[in-house]
């Protein structure tokens, strides 16, 4: 996942324009630096990482080579695979700070991408190329331009012999974007804790909004995110011949089931995040809409600012915890009665309740003991919301101002999930970031012809790259 939030949230804030600063931002002729992130990117988005025919491991290790290039110790540089699954593999590399009390910050990018079908698209998916100021290509915006960011991020460190007060460390990891997959980032809080301890981390799913037209319009940052879980809804009979219908029909008892679903409105929630995003976002709309989000924000038993803000599809499932029915199959043969029926109800559950919370919930809206309610594996953890913490947020509400004069920075909860889950759950709080900024169409993300704008691309390195230092030098 990577902008999906921000393109969802686009149009909600203040627009403002976008700092005229660097060179790439203005066309002009790419910085020796730049040139030098551009190849590093190149080589990232042109190793084919898909789950089916792809290599993570190999995305690691020629990241690695180019950080021991730039004279980082091998010491400092883990490269991780199991052997069950080698191609799915990853790298942990760590920037040692010079204070002895002071955590570690950690920065995640995953590598694996969305499988990608050269005969769909009209270019070459694993080819960097640039046309009218967009650079094409599998993972170029979700999420290896972050990935490349982290990796560079270390060399400059590296080159220019800088000294943080706290350790950097980055680790690029597999998984993230097929559910049951190797999970890098889930292995490595399950079985290497202290290689990635840190104080907070950061990660996808902030950024940035732009209008289509070049203008920054928003900037987010993350801070949770709900939790994914899917559930097998089953009815079964004996079954028998069509011709001698019986009252226990197991598909009509299924969809009795699937309509109280439907009919079911969870309760609305708030976390101090997604109360001060519609508190901000809202008073920034300037339309019944934002003002109903204030509202809200103000007394979350505002009956008549809940049915104006539930018109949002977004806005809506922002705040609550969401179910729905996303597949079905039942019956044997046409003629015959079935003896099974079955749906996939898929949730996106609020910070605070666990799955088995909701399958027990899912009972009680069916109210049918003979519908088989089952959460099916795997079953991701529920952490806790992260804070607002200010070491957190100030730096990078300082660097927005200074970067997009204009545009504030408002926190917001994912209604999607990323590896930030595996993080939370071993206590390590995770943040999304700002800098980068995607279209309003999503430019392509898990679909064809995937793309960034290279202005984007730039500025939001050297935003991160900032960041990172502010983060590190507290």
């Amino acid at each position: 996942m990577r902008m999906t939030l921000s393109a969802l949230l686009a149009g909600t804030l203040i627009t403002g324009t976008l700092l005229a600063g660097t060179a790439a931002a203005q066309g002009a002729t790419l910085r020796p630096d730049q040139v030098e992130y551009r190849a590093l990117f190149k080589e990232l988005v042109e190793t084919n990482t898909t789950l089916s025919t792809g290599s993570c491991t190999l995305a690691a290790e020629r990241m690695a080579a180019r950080l021991r290039a730039a004279g980082m110790p091998d010491d400092r540089i883990t490269l991780f695979a199991t052997p069950e699954n080698p191609r799915e593999g990853g790298l942990v590399a760590v920037y040692p700070g010079t204070s002895k009390v002071l955590k570690p910050i950690l920065a995640i990018a995953h590598i694996d991408v969305v499988e990608a079908r050269r005969e769909d698209w009209t270019r070459d998916p694993f080819s960097l190329i640039e046309e009218d100021g967009y650079l094409y290509g599998r993972g170029v915006s979700d999420n290896k331009a972050m990935a490349a960011t982290l990796v560079d991020t270390l060399i400059r460190f590296q080159q220019t012999g800088y000294k943080p007060k706290r350790t950097v460390k980055i680790a690029l990891t597999c998984g993230e974007e097929t559910n049951g997959a190797f999970n890098g980032v889930e292995w490595l809080a399950a079985n290497r804790r202290a290689l990635i301890d840190a104080e907070f981390a950061l990660n996808e799913g902030g950024g940035g909004s732009s209008d289509g037209k070049g203008k920054v319009v928003e900037q987010v940052i993350q801070v949770g995110e709900k939790t994914f879980a899917n559930y097998r809804l089953e009815t079964r009979n004996p079954g028998g011949h069509s011709s001698v219908p019986r009252p226990d029909n197991a598909i009509y008892q299924l969809t009795r089931a699937l309509a109280k679903l439907e009919a079911h409105e969870f309760p609305i929630e708030f976390t101090d995040t997604t109360q001060t995003y519609f508190r901000e976002a809202g008073a920034g709309r300037k339309d019944a809409i934002g003002t109903a989000m204030v509202a809200l924000a103000a007394n979350p038993a505002d009956k008549s600012a809940a049915a104006i803000v539930n018109a949002d599809p977004f806005l809506h499932s922002n705040l609550r915890t969401t179910c729905v029915a996303t597949m079905l199959d039942g019956g044997h043969a046409r003629n015959a009665l079935a003896q099974r029926a079955g749906a996939y109800v898929n949730c996106r559950i609020f910070p605070g309740h666990s799955v088995e919370a909701i399958r027990a919930e899912l009972g009680r809206i069916i109210g049918d003991p003979d519908v088989a309610i089952t959460a099916l594996p795997p079953l991701r953890p529920t952490p806790p919301a992260p804070p607002l913490d200010p070491r957190v947020m100030e730096p990078a509400r300082k660097l927005v101002a200074r970067y997009f004069p204009g545009v504030p920075l408002v926190p917001a909860m994912a209604n999607g999930y990323t590896d930030a889950t595996f993080l939370g759950a071993v206590g390590i709080p995770t943040y999304g970031v700002p800098g980068a900024w995607g279209d309003p169409d999503g430019n392509g993300v898990h679909g064809l012809n995937e793309r960034i704008e290279a202005r984007s691309l730039y500025v939001g390195r050297d935003f991160l790259f900032d960041l990172i230092k502010a983060y590190a030098g507290q």
